[in-house]
């Protein structure tokens, strides 16, 4: 019977026993396949698949960091980054970029000249390595245009309308009356031209921000 991709029936068997699984994609049986991975077929619940480009040093303009989104949506699981650059300058990117596991090369001492000394991080590197890039995914967020926590004590650099007379109820606001003017704790400036033609709710002094509650439609 032919045993199609034998390259991969280690991480079948693996698969099996229900244990979790880190894969480099650097065997050619896996970067073909374009169905569900054989671990995950044989009852692996926990995979990542790491990019790897299999080159000691590898390159940094040949790291080709986009294929770590490409592994997660082609195989509908989490990804990753084995990373042989010189630095950390890839795998902070790739966090970036989706990473949730970073395989990196240490040393001690790189004067020891051992086998892969050459890219591997020394304790200061690494420990850089760790801040930046929980750094970096801190700093992902979420999509939308909410305003953050952190902007509410900067309404008082923006702009927001103001009445700048004393101006009796009923009164129709004009463009004169009011004016696009700092702090920020009336309505936005784009409510501008909304607001002109609007009947006064209330008696306002100048100087009052302009708001829904002291305006009414004309």
């Amino acid at each position: 019977m032919k045993i199609e991709y034998p390259e991969l029936l280690p991480f079948k068997y693996v698969a099996i026993t229900g244990k979790p699984q880190i894969i480099f994609t650097i065997w050619p049986a896996l970067q073909k396949l374009k169905r569900p991975s054989p671990p995950r077929e044989a009852g692996c619940q926990d995979l990542v698949l790491l990019h790897c480009i299999s080159s000691y040093p590898a390159p940094l303009d040949q790291a080709n960091l986009r294929q770590i989104p490409e592994l997660a949506r082609r195989f509908g699981t989490l990804s990753g980054l084995s990373d042989h650059t010189l630095g950390t300058t890839a795998s902070v990117a790739a966090v970036a970029l989706g990473a949730c596991v970073i395989e990196k090369h240490f040393t001690l001492s790189r004067a020891d000249k051992g086998p892969d000394s050459e890219f591997s991080l020394e304790p200061d590197d690494l420990e850089r390595l760790c801040r930046d890039a929980r750094d970096a995914w801190l700093a992902l967020g979420k999509p939308g245009f909410e305003r953050q926590r952190s902007e509410e004590g900067s309404k008082v650099f923006r702009r927001s309308l103001y009445f700048v007379k004393d101006l009796p109820p009923g009164h129709i606001i004009g463009p004169d009356d009011i004016r696009r003017i700092r702090p920020g704790m009336g309505l936005a400036p784009k409510y501008f031209d909304q607001v002109v033609g609007s009947r006064l709710s209330q008696a306002v002094k100048r100087g009052v921000p302009v708001r829904w509650d002291n305006t009414v439609s004309s």
